[in-house]
């Protein structure tokens, strides 16, 4: 059983409070989730000058999927009125390039924020709540850093040593449950309709496309999962482990489809269930990892 500590609202994206760093930081490519190229440090072209995107309401319909997905934990409005106190790279050109670099590694530590709260969240990894509450603290210390120490920060060594807490802390909560060992695998496109993945590892894996109505995906750890275009309709991530917004967010899904509570139905889901997928029998899935597909925001496996 878990307990009802969920991330705060320091870790959820604020964009009234952040100058849009997520539509100038990052660079766009042409593709399924992009249509323009943009390169890094330069604003999007729908970015107004209040810093609110112009098409916002249809990102979707106009080809910018990678933007109606995306989820900063926060970080955004972190660097910009934390680390940066409120100076913004349009009045202050000098604070542009060390703002979007310090946006990047802001961005990872939110993000490991986020898992490591929701590992402290597990019951059933009590015995490694000592050391993820030194490892919260540790990560929230970094936060702290100014510009240039964010800068030159190794996120990525930090990160290593976290890491294995949430592996072990994922191994804890799904004991006992024989799920499959599909970590990394390519389930892209897969026929999972109905399936009893409970205790599945699934980190890192592509679930591209992959039919997953009425499957329990309760106690899987989905951390760092490819869930673009995979059909959620009528499945139970109620309990999944590391399910983020970003995941739902890439997918399909409809009315029917049971989420936790700290996460939100997206908008552009179905509003109506599909019954056919939740009588469906639930069949035993086991296999092992294959090779890792492309995966957009979801972290890491």
């Amino acid at each position: 059983m878990a307990s009802t500590r969920e991330p705060g609202a320091d870790l959820r994206a604020d964009c009234a409070n952040c100058f849009a760093l997520c539509c100038v930081a990052p660079a766009f490519a042409p593709s399924a989730d992009f249509p323009i190229v943009k390169p890094a440090g330069r604003p999007c072209l729908n970015l107004r000058a209040d810093f609110r995107c112009g098409i916002h309401d249809s990102l979707r319909p106009r080809g910018f999927r990678g933007c109606a997905v995306y989820d900063c934990f926060g970080a955004g409005q972190k660097v910009s009125q934390v680390t940066f106190g409120g100076r913004d790279w349009r009045r202050d050109p000098g604070a542009a390039r060390p703002m979007f670099a310090a946006f990047a590694v802001m961005f990872h530590l939110h993000e490991l924020l986020w898992y490591v709260t929701e590992a402290l969240a597990l019951e059933r990894a009590r015995p490694l709540h000592a050391e993820l509450e030194d490892a919260l603290a540790e990560t929230e210390r970094l936060t702290r850093l100014d510009a240039a120490a964010l800068v030159a920060l190794d996120a990525d060594a930090h990160r290593g040593k976290v890491d294995p807490l949430l592996r072990e802390a994922s191994e804890l909560a799904r004991a006992g449950l024989h799920g499959p060992e599909l970590r990394r695998a390519d389930l892209a496109g897969a026929d999972l309709r109905g399936a009893d993945l409970r205790g599945a590892d699934l980190r890192g894996a592509s679930l591209i496309g992959a039919d997953l109505a009425g499957a329990d995906l309760r106690t899987v750890d989905l951390i760092g999962a490819d869930t673009r275009d995979a059909d959620l309709s009528g499945a139970d991530l109620s309990g999944a482990l590391f399910l983020i917004q970003a995941q739902l967010d890439a997918a399909r899904g409809d009315a029917a489809t049971r989420l936790p509570p700290a996460l939100a139905r997206p908008g552009h889901w179905g509003l109506t269930a599909r019954p056919e997928h939740r009588t469906r029998p639930r069949p035993r899935v086991r296999g092992r990892g294959g090779r890792r597909g492309g995966r957009r925001n979801t972290g890491r496996g």
